[in-house]
């Protein structure tokens, strides 16, 4: 197994690679399996190709088909432009020589093909032209929000692709200047926010006092707690340096990103739930969980949900609540984005009866 990754030059040779920007190749790089495979073996005899897209690098490369027929594959040619078994299905390979290979996961591959291509056409801003006269940026350039991740396993991976498409088009570009006010402590909810350049700081006014909470770089989201809860804003974000923002009304953000994210249960079917294995997170205060918690409830309030990215296992499933459910919607919202498979308990405590 080679060490190095692969070179963006290198992965340019490769179709249908050579379609994608030099962003997406990048992150593409990373995520490649690069191996050697020596003379008269085959590679996939041990890691079969199934679900995998596979190129020889160096080398030669014998396939060999249906009825004995045989091709040689030599790296470098116009032949190897071509991932292997695509265009004709084979039996088995050997290795004439030495080999190279790169190995793609399928699934991932045409993710990120079937994003560039709706970005293509729906450049961010396309309905407000005015505000794109630099280029409207795709979803290369928004590299957090459209980061491979988040299309794989983040909040994108749930959507369908029409609404990818609604989002590109409906994000609105702003420019915003060092210590400029976005959103103000205790103002009304208006627009969910993505991080495109500069930095953010985060304050929240505690017993008189602006306490600094956290900040925000290039692909961070916020805003969401306050659209999703139907809530006041709950702390002040000021431009900490000059940057752009990209925006989403809070119409377009319910109609594409919080309805589809946000998955109900009520109590019945949460307890059918939690029976097989998922698990209950309380995002209320720790004062209202010491005295008022459901039964193997973990504690992770609201403002502390950010923190637990990473922490939770990604392989388990999550059940939310508090007191009415705007909470936890938020909460789930936030979790949802990571890609975590989390549940609101819909109504909260007071929706229905309690667990025994």
């Amino acid at each position: 197994m080679a060490a190095t990754k692969i070179s963006l030059e290198t992965l340019k040779t490769l179709d249908p690679l050579s379609s994608l920007p030099d962003a997406r190749l990048q992150e593409l790089a990373d995520l490649c399996v690069i191996e050697t495979v020596y003379r008269s073996a085959d590679p996939f005899q041990q890691r079969p190709i199934v679900g995998q897209s596979a190129y020889v690098l160096r080398g030669e490369l014998a396939l060999v088909y249906g009825q004995g027929s045989s091709e040689l594959i030599v790296g470098g040619s116009a032949e190897a432009r071509h991932s292997l078994g695509k265009r004709r299905a084979f039996e088995s390979a050997k290795a004439v020589t030495d080999v190279q290979l790169i190995r793609i996961d399928d699934d991932l591959l045409d993710i990120m093909l079937t994003w560039d291509q709706i970005s293509v056409h729906e450049p961010v801003g396309t309905s407000r032209p005015s505000e794109c006269s630099e280029g409207g940026a795709g979803w290369g350039v928004m590299s957090g929000l459209f980061g491979i991740n988040n299309l794989r396993f983040g909040a994108f991976s749930q959507l369908p692709p029409a609404h990818i498409t609604e989002l590109l088009r409906r994000f609105e570009r702003i420019q915003a200047k060092a210590d400029e006010v976005i959103i103000r402590e205790g103002a009304e909810g208006d627009y969910y926010y993505l991080v495109e350049s500069g930095r953010c700081q985060v304050e929240r006014l505690i017993g008189g006092v602006n306490m600094t909470l956290a900040e925000f770089k290039s692909g961070d989201t916020f805003g969401e707690e306050a659209l999703v809860s139907e809530a006041k804003r709950n702390a002040t974000v000021t431009m900490k340096t000059e940057g752009s923002l990209l925006r989403l009304s809070k119409q377009d953000f319910n109609a594409l990103l919080r309805e589809p994210l946000l998955h109900g249960v009520n109590m019945e079917q949460a307890r059918q739930k939690v029976l097989d294995g998922a698990h209950w997170i309380d995002v209320r205060y720790p004062s209202e969980y010491q005295y008022d918690r459901l039964p193997g409830a973990r504690n992770i309030p609201l403002s502390e949900i950010r923190n637990a990215f990473g922490a939770l296992d990604m392989g388990e499933e999550y059940i939310v609540y508090c007191q009415s459910g705007r909470r936890s919607a938020a909460a789930a919202f936030l979790l949802a984005q990571r890609g975590y498979h989390v549940f609101v308990l819909e109504g909260g405590l007071w929706g229905g009866d309690r667990l025994p």
